[in-house]
C-alpha cells in the first residue's frame, strides 16, 4: 500500500537535546576503528584549532536515527517498519561537531514516491546547536518494500 503523499512537506517536532561528550565520541570512534587523535585527545584537537575533541563524520548517525524514528513510528503515516530498508544517507556539514555541543534535530518529509510496488520516502533532518545554528543537514531515503502476497510465498 502506498504511503500518503499528503505527508510531503510535513515537519516533526524537534528531537530531545543530545549532549555530545568526549566519552561518546571516543566510544563511537573506537566502535568504527577510527584512531584519529582528534577524536580522543583534547590537546590534539585544540592544537588543530578545535575547542574540544571532534566527532567522526558519521557520529551524527546516532542523532539522525533517533530523529528518523519519530517519523517511522508515526502511526498516522502507516509505515511498516518490518518492510523498511535504508536506501541512502548523506551529511552536509557547516562545521565540525565537538564535545560540548548540545544538538537537536528537526525532521522533514521532503518527498514520498511509489515505484515498482515500493514506497520511497525522502527525509531531511536539520541538526541545530544550542545557538540555533544548523550544524549538519542529513538526507536519508527509506524504502518500504511491497508486501509479499501469500500466494507468492515459496512452499
Amino acid at each position: 500500500m502506498a504511503l500518503d503523499t499528503s505527508y510531503i512537506g510535513r515537519t516533526y517536532p524537534a528531537s530531545p537535546v543530545y549532549e555530545v561528550s568526549r566519552a561518546k565520541i571516543r566510544e563511537f570512534a573506537e566502535a568504527i576503528g577510527d584512531d584519529n587523535p582528534l577524536h580522543t585527545d583534547p590537546a590534539a584537537a585544540q592544537a588543530a584549532g578545535y575547542p574540544d575533541v571532534v566527532a567522526p563524520p558519521t557520529f551524527l548517525t546516532i542523532i539522525n536515527l533517533a530523529a528518523i524514528n519519530i517519523v517511522i513510528t508515526d502511526p498516522e503515516l502507516g509505515l511498516d517498519y518490518g518492510r523498511m530498508v535504508h536506501g541512502d544517507q548523506r551529511f552536509t556539514y557547516t562545521r565540525q561537531v565537538h564535545a560540548g555541543d548540545q544538538l537537536r534535530a528537526v525532521v522533514h518529509i521532503d518527498d514520498i514516491m511509489y515505484r515498482a510496488g515500493n514506497d520511497f520516502i525522502n527525509l531531511r533532518a536539520d541538526i541545530w546547536d544550542a545557538s540555533d545554528q544548523i550544524v549538519v543537514v542529513t538526507r536519508a531515503q527509506l524504502v518500504v518494500r511491497e508486501a509479499v502476497k501469500p500466494e507468492e510465498v515459496p512452499a
